[in-house]
């Protein structure tokens, strides 16, 4: 009875390839949760490592579907990145945009390397070069490279399930270096205590210190105290005693609101409701009296409002800087998908979105124009404009058919390459429109997530019988590899940010992470850290190199097939 159930299974899988797919990405992710100390593979590796084991039943699936999936998610991570990739391409920022220089060369030139003293196939390098520098994008547009070589299809195919299969091995390794040594190893070698150099940091950008029990991530929050100590004191006194990062928002005398004026007397069992960045309510029972819990008058005193920060003069200005009118606060700052620390000296970008909370006493919601000096308000956008999408991709698919002959090489953007341009434009563009209908962040990181891993589980599962072959015919040199070409580019950013730059050590150890695109590195360093700080470097290069590094699968594939004997 099991050996029917297990063929009928088996021909289920192989005669319906979206089951096989889906499949691979249910196990995948949940391979992806598994958690080793800082470790986590992650739900594409999890999908890959699923889809090589279930590609081992001889699973076919079709090109046409695996380009969709991979059309989906290019466009995805071309029109998300567009707006802070072109935000950082400015003066101040370009100097951590060396971290990204270092990555591509140092990589590029190592994978060539390996390939010619080693005789690697053109698969083979650019899944090394995907997986070592933790970059999952460069397997399609590697892949899609491979697809237009001039060669018999047989071998077309055997070259791109050796990019998956070098990717996984590579990556696994990639992953695990990057994560210890940007945590643990580069601050020894820096010879500083990570978490005391966060804390400076964060103090020196007008945070509060650990010690008073702040929370590492700030937040407007709302408090409500029982006046004891400011008993007799007028409003206008007690609000110039908290200063400008919380306001008094409401009082409440025997469950009645009274009428908020500067002049206004509190009396002892006023309920007081202040609303400011958490930090700056630490000290306020000192001037009021106890808190207490009301859920109930926080809730109804809060209007939110997302701003997209779109005026110049604002540009790597500091938070604090900001022309809000009183009442107002940032409560995050998002820089792309990242949420910064809202520190009064956490310096501006354009395209930042700023979530404001506005506590208005009258409750009368704030017009759109009064942030007009700053950006536009994001309207709410529950539907999405697919036609984008569409158009994106047909212009993108036109655009990446064009070649280029270099000194005999010929080179082409190829079909992810162009999608990728031609998102990055657009969404550049719609970032600056925030009045335009558009494709909304859930869908699109939808598109991102879906997109990559039905790509990856397809080409898995393709590649699932020569995957064993790759891994006897190089045995533990394919790890080493991924060791080195993590580490290397790594170490030489470590020298330049600390002796060259003189990066505060979070700065410099996010931005690390950040020209590897890697997350989980990211996550460890900021658990070493114990505060966001390191977010300050990692977006910056994260958001160059998510962008240029796919753009390295064509070159990569155009250069390691040069040196191949003729």
């Amino acid at each position: 009875m099991s050996d029917i159930f297990f063929g009928t299974v088996v021909i289920a899988l192989q005669t319906i390839p979206g089951l096989a797919i889906f499949l691979s990405i249910t196990m995948g992710y949940a391979i992806g949760q598994i958690r080793l100390g800082p470790i986590q593979l992650g739900g594409v590796c999890g999908t890959l490592i699923a889809a090589l084991l279930i590609g081992q039943l001889h699973i076919s699936v079709d090109t046409d579907l695996k380009n969709v999936f991979f059309m989906l998610f290019i466009f995805a991570l071309g029109y998300s990145g567009g707006p802070q990739f072109f935000a950082n391409l400015n003066a101040r920022n370009i100097q951590l945009g060396i971290f990204c220089l270092i990555e591509v060369i140092a990589v590029l030139t190592l994978v060539l390397t390996a390939t010619y003293f080693m005789h690697l196939d053109p698969g083979t390098a650019a899944g090394m070069m995907a997986g070592a520098a933790t970059e999952s994008a460069v397997v399609g547009t590697a892949t899609d490279a491979i697809s237009r070589l001039d060669l018999p299809i047989t071998e077309i195919q055997r070259l791109q399930g050796n990019v998956v299969t070098a990717y996984s091995i590579t990556y696994i390794c990639g992953l695990i270096t990057i994560v210890i040594v940007t945590s643990q190893i580069f601050p020894l070698l820096l010879r500083v205590n990570l978490r005391q150099e966060a804390e400076k940091l964060w103090i020196k950008m007008g945070g509060q210190s650990a010690a008073d029990g702040v929370s590492a991530l700030p937040t407007v929050v709302g408090r409500v105290y029982r006046v004891k100590n400011g008993a007799g004191h007028r409003v206008a006194d007690i609000q110039q005693s908290l200063g400008q990062q919380s306001s008094i928002v409401q009082i409440q005398r025997h469950g009645r609101t009274l009428v908020l004026s500067p002049h206004l007397k509190l009396r002892q069992g006023d309920h007081v409701l202040l609303v400011g960045y958490r930090g700056s309510l630490i000290d306020a029972e000192t001037t009021l009296g106890n808190e207490i819990p009301d859920s109930d008058l926080v809730s109804s005193a809060l209007d939110t409002y997302h701003v997209v920060l779109l005026e110049p003069s604002m540009a790597n200005r500091a938070l604090h800087e900001l022309n809000l009118p009183p009442g107002a606060h940032v409560a995050a700052v998002k820089r792309g998908e990242t949420i910064l620390p809202a520190l009064p000296e956490t310096r501006l970008q354009l395209q930042d979105v700023l979530q404001i909370y506005d506590a208005n006493p009258d409750r009368v919601r704030l017009p759109v124009s009064i942030f007009s000096t700053i950006g536009k308000l994001l309207p709410d956008k529950l539907a999405s404009n697919l036609g984008i999408a569409g158009l994106v991709i047909a212009i993108g698919t036109w655009l990446g058919s064009f070649k280029l002959t270099l000194s005999g090489i010929p080179f082409s953007a190829g079909t992810g390459g162009g999608i990728l341009i031609v998102g990055l434009v657009v969404g550049w563009y719609h970032g600056r429109r925030a009045d335009l209908h558009s494709v909304n962040t859930d869908a699109l990181a939808l598109l991102k997530d879906l997109g990559l891993a039905g790509f990856i589980s397809g080409v898995g599962l393709s590649s699932g019988p020569q995957a064993i072959t790759l891994i006897m015919q190089y045995g533990i040199t394919l790890p080493l590899l991924g060791v080195a070409i993590a580490v290397i580019p790594a170490s030489i950013s470590l020298l330049v940010g600390h002796w060259w730059l003189k990066l505060p050590a979070p700065v410099l150890l996010g931005a690390i992470a950040g020209q590897q695109c890697s997350t989980p590195a990211l996550s460890a360093i900021q658990n070493a850290s114990g505060n966001s700080t390191p977010l300050l470097g990692y977006t910056i290069t994260y958001a160059i190199s998510n962008v240029v590094l796919p753009l390295m699968g064509p070159l990569i594939v155009g250069l390691a097939s040069s040196l191949q004997p003729v």
